[in-house]
């Protein structure tokens, strides 16, 4: 590692934001999923030059740091049922993993116009619907919270393999649409299940070498301090809150989605 070089080549002042934006992808990671809207287009600034899955290697090593931190904080004040936790966890694993390999065939531009019209869709149903996520809605059988949760894992497991921004956004809507979790519990278990994900497609990335380790580390750290602010304040504040920051996420993908299929 030559933290050095770094700075000698790309100076303090692109470094420093770097990790600025990086604090800010890591809090509203933890609120509400979503970093990587923030995190990967401040690493295409800094490194336009790069390969694209050399930044989202580098993206997905600062981002399992924050969020592993962030599930940790969540796991104190929020009861997981374990069973189900690690049967989503496995089928999103090997998704991610086949969606990490996907992307060395297909470019990560054809997902962008279907992900638009979920997130519109997303957006409007959210907005309408007020009570949303503000309490537990369903009891379902844990059978069929399994089955529901294993499907939710395998695409939104493909997708964060496969592209990844949002990932933790779908994750809790998921959550809370189909199991009928409120949005605290479902940003608890979208953080443990994100994780996850990261580390199944980071095999594949950091098997093909495509990271830059200085600027992961430097990011991570960032990232970390970042997620243990948004967990502590979302765990403070309540559904309302998560409920909030969601929506102006979401819109965010959104405006950022549009912009790349019409504009970039």
């Amino acid at each position: 590692m030559d933290f050095a070089q770094i700075f000698s080549d790309y100076g303090f002042i692109p470094i420093i934001l770097l990790a600025c934006f990086s604090f800010f992808a890591g809090f509203i990671d933890a609120v509400a999923g979503g970093g990587g809207l923030i995190q990967l287009p401040a690493l295409l600034v800094t490194l336009p030059n790069t390969h694209i899955p050399t930044l989202l290697g580098t993206n997905k090593i600062a981002g399992l740091a924050g969020t592993s931190i962030s599930a940790y904080q969540y796991s104190k004040r929020i009861k997981f049922d374990y069973k189900l936790l690690f049967i989503i966890s496995g089928f999103t694993f090997f998704a991610s993993f086949a969606g990490a390999k996907t992307l060395s065939y297909i470019s990560a531009n054809t997902l962008k116009p279907l992900m638009l019209v979920i997130l519109l869709i997303i957006v409007i149903y959210t907005f309408f619907k007020k009570d949303l996520g503000s309490v537990q809605t369903k009891t379902l059988p844990l059978k069929k919270q399994i089955i529901l949760g294993s499907i939710l894992g395998t695409i939104v497991g493909f997708y964060d393999g496969f592209f990844g921004p949002g990932t933790g956004s779908f994750l809790m809507l998921g959550f809370v649409l189909l199991l009928g979790f409120e949005f605290i519990k479902a940003s608890a278990y979208s953080k443990f299940i994100n994780c996850i994900a990261n580390i199944s497609a980071l095999l594949v990335f950091i098997w093909n070498g495509n990271y830059i380790l200085e600027f992961a580390i430097i990011m991570a750290i960032c990232n970390v301090i970042g997620n243990i602010c948004g967990s502590n304040m979302a765990l403070k504040r309540g559904n309302k809150f998560i409920r909030g920051f969601f929506l102006i996420i979401v819109s965010m993908l959104i405006l950022r989605f549009g912009y790349d299929i019409f504009f970039a």
